[in-house]
């Protein structure tokens, strides 16, 4: 399998279509989940360099910074979700021991995406008070993205126990 990340998106679409067992469910709950925080970005990006108050323009700085830094980790969940799931398909043929430890890395995964879906979230609410006005619906979309990516990703924590 290709780097997933490395794929457009139609090709990582007809990839996930396929009759493969991975990219599935994980790998999409992390693009989604990188959706969701690439656009808080964006209204950052948007808001800054407004005539805001000093404080308030580091603070959106650092709010770039870690959106920026969640954004790229949550790709990276992309092809590493997909890569724990086919070791866990590998490891049904495997000892006791063997499919035991498959099982947790396939835990670890979503578990990692469901908290960098969590950090995501808490970056919003400066950007609801303080970032660009005409952008609060993009907000809106960034969280519900998060949201479906958070539940998405618990699914397969929970299934993989």
């Amino acid at each position: 399998m290709n780097k997933l990340k490395q794929l457009t998106l139609k090709a990582y679409l007809e990839e996930l279509s396929k009759k493969t067992p991975a990219p599935g469910g994980g790998s999409a709950a992390a693009l989604t989940a990188a959706l969701g925080a690439a656009l808080i970005s964006m209204v950052v990006n948007y808001s800054l360099g407004k005539g805001r108050p000093p404080a308030v323009e580091r603070k959106l700085r650092q709010t770039l910074r870690e959106s920026e830094r969640l954004r790229r980790r949550l790709l990276e969940l992309v092809d590493l979700d997909a890569q724990a799931y086919l070791g866990l398909v590998a490891a049904r043929k495997g000892t006791a021991a063997q499919q035991a430890r498959a099982r947790k890395r396939a835990r670890e995964v979503p578990l990692e995406i469901c908290r960098r879906c969590y950090e995501s979230v808490g970056l919003t609410p400066l950007l609801v008070r303080e970032g660009n006005r005409y952008l609060l619906s993009d907000v809106r979309v960034a969280v519900e993205l998060l949201l479906a990516a958070f539940y998405s990703a618990r699914i397969n924590v929970d299934i993989n126990q």
